[in-house]
């Protein structure tokens, strides 16, 4: 026995029932998504600002007294190299001091800390000569001596003056043959 009325059929019955429901919106992973972006090279934008910036800066004037600094490379070794070394794109990993010490001290204590490079096989290293400010009037001894010292060396590959912030004229990045 049936408790509807009789005029009223199964499908009128069921839209009846069914008349305020609405259609679930789709599954997120179903939704439409919109198209990925573009890739952005950042980093590329970011040395091209630094470069510019560079470019832009006021130059150190002790940075331009051009015989003042040192610079050298090897035969065989590109300027490229030697350029990269200049603006301090190469890591350093270790550094020698050589303030206070006397041309024998130094020349000592150099030999044995590219020896100890060499045997750890870092690549780019720092030496702090200073700028002979307490040398008598002939000028900076230890810087000419470096200059010379390293030219000789046949684990060099170019070393040049550091940038203003890593000690200028007063200092010097040295680029070291692999093992």
């Amino acid at each position: 026995m049936s408790t509807r009325p009789d005029d009223e059929d199964d499908s009128a019955l069921f839209r009846r029932a069914m008349s305020d429901v609405r259609r679930a919106p789709p599954p997120q992973h179903e939704r439409e998504r919109p198209p990925p972006r573009a890739p952005e090279p950042r980093q590329r934008w970011a040395d091209d600002r630094e470069v510019l910036k560079e470019m832009l800066a006021e130059p150190d004037p002790e940075w331009l007294e051009s015989g003042d600094t040192l610079q050298y490379r090897a035969p065989g070794v590109q300027e490229s190299v030697l350029r990269q070394l200049r603006r301090g794109r190469y890591r350093i990993e270790k550094e020698l001091d050589l303030h206070g010490y006397n041309q024998e001290q130094a020349a000592l204590a150099l030999s044995d800390f590219l020896a100890l490079c060499q045997d750890r096989d870092l690549r780019c290293v720092r030496i702090i000569h200073g700028k002979g400010n307490g040398s008598p009037n002939s000028g900076p001894v230890l810087k000419s001596r470096l200059d010379g010292w390293l030219r000789r060396r046949r684990d060099v590959v170019a070393f040049c003056s550091a940038r203003p912030l890593d000690g200028g004229t007063g200092a010097a990045y040295v680029l070291l043959r692999p093992r």
